[in-house]
């Protein structure tokens, strides 16, 4: 069996009951969530030896979020304790024609003030065969960046593969500031993983005839930027997750994967959605467990989409599909009939 390891932060997510908006609401759930965590739990969850790497403080909220991933079957024992908060961020669930809304409170959290010393990255890549992290992670800060970069330096001289999923957020920094930071980091990673915004906020990358607010993506373009992106940065694989919002509960998803000779998309399936955080990480997980289980691309592709639209049927950050159901609707079924 394989090793992974995922590096990010883990959050608070408060949110309203049902669909209130903040203004209404006078009670909040409390659960916990961020996108490498996202996809560590997902693998723990198709069987993978998977380890979570961050920061959280030593007291009981802290305890709280490395329970939340233990639960589930996440290793924890590579988590660094220290710092003072744990980072929140707020979501409000979006209907119909109004959107979600992400709200953070992640400043001076433990991860977010960590420094490279914290961290044996030489340790922590013994016997591990694939190190993921998000572009969301460097977004936290200069040392951040550095504690990203030297991870990546560590797992490439393991020869430990290395994916990546730009995830820009636009609330954490400046598309300038992901450039640089994601250029220099990209030089290390073998797996890329971008939506259809992404690969246009931070590289200035961007499909033709697309216009993403209207729901019309040109997947043929697509196959444009999968290259442009491999062609640059010499990775083996980009994966692009296309989504076509027609509104919070509807979309349309599918997702496209370039092994550097082939193109090869995915079903469309039409989503109604119940929690739509979490779905790229849920894709994340997916992918990552295909390639090691030795998938084709198209294969790869198809059972990382699945993964991700049952993710869209489940509340929370975290994806419980089992691997049977993922291939069951990956090969064709999904009528949603009671099993009995």
């Amino acid at each position: 069996m394989s090793k992974i390891i995922t590096f990010g932060e883990l959050m608070i997510r408060l949110q309203p009951y049902n669909y209130e908006r903040f203004v209404q609401a006078d009670h909040l759930e409390f659960t916990f969530g961020g996108g490498e965590a996202n996809v560590a739990v997902s693998l723990a969850n198709y069987g993978q030896d998977v380890a979570f790497v961050t920061k959280l403080p030593a007291h009981a909220i802290g305890q709280c979020a490395v329970n939340s991933l233990r639960r589930y079957g996440v290793d924890t024992s590579k988590i660094v304790r220290g710092g003072d908060r744990v980072g929140i961020y707020f979501n409000e669930k979006g209907a119909s024609q109004r959107p979600s809304v992400c709200i953070y409170d992640r400043a001076h959290s433990a991860i977010q003030e960590a420094q490279p010393s914290d961290f044996d990255w030489n340790a922590i890549f013994e016997g591990v065969d694939w190190f993921h992290f998000t572009g969301i992670t460097p977004a936290l800060g200069p040392n951040v960046v550095e504690i990203c970069k030297e991870a990546c330096q560590a797992a490439k001289k393991r020869g430990v593969k290395i994916s990546c999923d730009l995830n820009y957020r636009g609330k954490l920094w400046t598309r300038e500031q992901a450039r640089e930071a994601m250029t220099d980091l990209c030089q290390y990673v073998d797996v890329c993983i971008s939506n259809e915004e992404d690969a246009k906020d931070v590289f200035g990358i961007e499909a033709e005839a697309t216009d993403i607010t209207a729901g019309e993506l040109n997947k043929a373009g697509y196959k444009s930027v999968a290259k442009q992106l491999a062609d640059r940065f010499h990775f083996e694989k980009v994966a692009i997750t296309l989504r076509e919002s027609k509104s919070a509960f509807d979309n349309d998803w599918s997702a496209m994967l370039y092994d550097g000779t082939d193109y090869c998309f995915s079903k469309l399936y039409h989503l109604h959605i119940i929690d739509r955080i979490g779905g790229g990480d849920s894709f994340g997980g997916g992918l990552i467990y295909a390639l090691l289980s030795g998938k084709s691309t198209q294969d790869a592709v198809e059972f990382a989409v699945a993964a991700s639209a049952l993710k869209h049927s489940i509340e929370g950050d975290y994806n419980f599909a089992t691997i049977a159901e993922v291939e069951k609707l990956a090969g064709g079924d999904g009528s949603g009939r009671v099993q009995r």
